[in-house]
């Protein structure tokens, strides 16, 4: 039985890196697999396959051949930085997580749980564009007519000629409309409502998100036009669409806040153009959402006299320091399992830091107490940084002890009682004495060094374990 021309397998030798990379070919029906076959896949043709002369990468089973690129590459002390200088989009809070300002050509992703403020962010940051960057701003909804964010504008008092408003839902009406208001400063609300023309799936699904935003990334680049995309989250809190879609652009931004709580916080995920762990404050209002340059007092309450229960911390959010107020309120005996309630901390945490009390602290049995401790403002703290203040809150309400409002803890606390060290103890102190306080805390090894002096109206005390920090906890409060 005959299969056709006999063929003998070619011999694959080791070749440079610098040698041409084989290829191979049908003679008899042009399909270029990318290995040698016995078969050609295409034609079903025996020995047909040969190696080629071609060289180049292989891509779906084809040779990719050079062509001549769009612009050649220069040295790079000859590229000027000015077209990528950040130009501010006139709310300071976003300016500083962003690094600068919006960058022309650059694509942020902004991402958030429904009814957060997203669009009424952007609109603020729109109306502040055309007002100060002197090109157009141009908004363009996909889930609201244009009516209704003219409601939003005039409640925000967010008008102004040069803001354009669309409600379109198809890429290339999109692009029409660049093309007509040609703005410094494209907006999409949202990019999962948005689809491109010619491309399978439904609007919203990954191959459509997917399509859009490498359209919008290659229109921005190409005209230099800044742009937001806004995003829809999953219910972990997550980017929804594919994990390419942060790849693809160059800045991504977490817009977090608890509805029940006016604070909203903008936290920087990635950001090509300066740091990527910034965090800018925002208070929610009626008339519209406001920058927060110093948001500490809205962490902390004031005391006409000393309460029992209670300790201030410094907390990181990003670089920012943030003077936080913990509080702690120990319930009576109950039988079985007392209950452990937590809000804006880490349940985990509390648990670890109610043993080691338990443990090393004689006098406070807490076994068969209800604790319930929670943060002041609606912050979320769950760094370990936390822990002192933690335990000192709760050592505070089971001893009846008033902590001094002087007083700021920072440390994490170990397994053993003891208390460790932490990062940026210098900008937690700093932040503190800036709003009055007069003693701090600290483990061992952060405090002031030979030669250095602690902040101004400072003291600061270093504390090896959880029983010395109590008792100078107490000793400041009877100073």
């Amino acid at each position: 039985m005959s299969y056709g021309r006999a063929s003998v397998a070619p011999v694959t030798t080791s070749r440079t890196r610098s040698e041409p990379r084989p290829a191979y070919q049908c003679d008899a029906c042009g399909h270029q697999p990318p290995k040698w076959l016995g078969r050609c896949p295409e034609c079903n043709e025996w020995g047909s396959i040969i190696e080629s002369t071609m060289t180049g990468p292989v891509v779906s089973g084809r040779v990719v051949s050079s062509r001549l690129p769009s612009e050649p590459a220069r040295p790079i002390a000859t590229i000027s930085a000015a077209p990528a200088k950040a130009v501010p989009s006139g709310v300071t809070e976003l300016d500083r997580v962003l690094g600068g300002g919006l960058v022309p050509g650059a694509v942020v992703l902004l991402a958030g749980e429904p009814g957060v403020g997203k669009s009424t962010l952007l609109l603020d940051v729109a109306q502040q564009w055309a007002a100060g960057a002197g090109t157009p701003s141009l908004v363009v909804s996909g889930e609201e007519s244009v009516s209704q964010v003219r409601l939003r504008a005039e409640r925000l008092g967010a008008l102004h000629d040069r803001l354009y408003l669309a409600s379109e839902s198809d890429l290339g009406a999109v692009i029409g409309h660049l093309d007509a208001v040609k703005p410094g400063l494209l907006i999409i609300d949202s990019v999962q409502t948005i689809s491109a023309p010619g491309t399978e799936g439904v609007p919203g699904g990954v191959t459509q998100v997917r399509a859009v935003t490498a359209a919008l990334v290659s229109v921005a680049k190409e005209r230099g036009v800044a742009t937001v995309l806004v995003g829809h989250v999953t219910k972990d809190g997550s980017v929804a669409g594919p994990r390419v879609l942060e790849h693809l652009v160059d800045v991504v931004l977490h817009f977090e806040g608890d509805k029940h709580s006016s604070l909203r916080l903008v936290r920087g995920v990635k950001n090509r153009f300066g740091a990527a762990d910034e965090v800018g404050c925002f208070e929610m209002h009626e008339s519209g959402i406001v920058s927060l340059a110093d948001p500490s007092g809205l962490f902390l309450t004031r005391y006409n006299e000393p309460v029992p229960g209670t300790c201030v911390t410094v907390a990181m959010e990003g670089r920012r320091a943030m003077v936080t107020e913990v509080q702690a309120l120990i319930g009576a005996q109950v039988q079985g399992s007392p209950r452990r309630t937590v809000s804006g901390l880490d349940s985990a945490r509390l648990a670890m830091v109610l043993a080691v009390l338990q443990r090393r602290m004689e006098k406070i049995k807490l076994h068969d107490r209800e604790v319930f401790a929670a943060t002041v403002g609606g912050i979320r703290v769950t760094e370990p940084s936390a822990d002192l203040a933690m335990a000192l809150a709760v050592a505070s309400g089971a001893l009846n002890l008033a902590m001094a409002p002087h007083l700021v803890a920072i440390g994490e606390v170990g397994l053993t009682g003891e208390v460790r060290r932490v990062g940026a103890v210098g900008r937690r102190l700093a932040e503190a004495a800036r709003l009055g306080f007069r003693f701090a805390l600290v483990p061992p090894g952060c405090g002031p060094g030979e030669g250095d002096s602690p902040p101004k109206g400072m003291r600061v005390v270093e504390v090896g374990d959880l029983q010395t920090a109590v008792q100078w906890a107490a000793r400041a409060s009877a100073e």
